[in-house]
């Protein structure tokens, strides 16, 4: 690259560079395209625009990116939202508390209860 070139002329010469090998009407096709795309950006980005501010003058709620302090995504979550940590704390006890611990999970393989020492048993006693 030259460096008495402006950053036009280097644009140019990479799309000519490109394409420079294709007939004409490809860079037509190609060119069109681009001007395409950046119009219709253009021109959603003023539709959002327009509709942003009918929506502040109705009275409408916006769907605008947050502010500072208005709080994030997980707000909106719903049942999907992480607990806060009182709730997951009161939560996972509880879960404990529901949850058979120790030999419960051995299944077939547990120690057979002899008669007289199941919990029955120790209650009575």
């Amino acid at each position: 690259m030259s460096a008495g070139l402006s950053q036009a002329s280097v644009k140019a010469q990479i799309f000519e560079s490109l394409l420079g090998f294709l007939p004409d009407w490809v860079h037509i096709t190609v060119l069109a395209l681009i001007v395409l795309a950046v119009v219709a950006s253009w021109a959603v980005k003023i539709k959002r625009k327009i509709a942003y501010r009918r929506a502040v003058r109705t009275g409408q709620p916006v769907l605008a990116a947050a502010q500072y302090g208005q709080g994030s995504g997980a707000n909106y979550l719903g049942e999907y939202a992480p607990q806060q940590a009182q709730q997951a704390q009161q939560a996972q006890q509880a879960q404990q508390a529901q949850q058979p611990s120790g030999a419960d999970f051995l299944g077939a393989y547990a120690p057979q209860q002899r008669q007289g020492e199941g919990p029955s048993a120790n209650a009575s006693a």
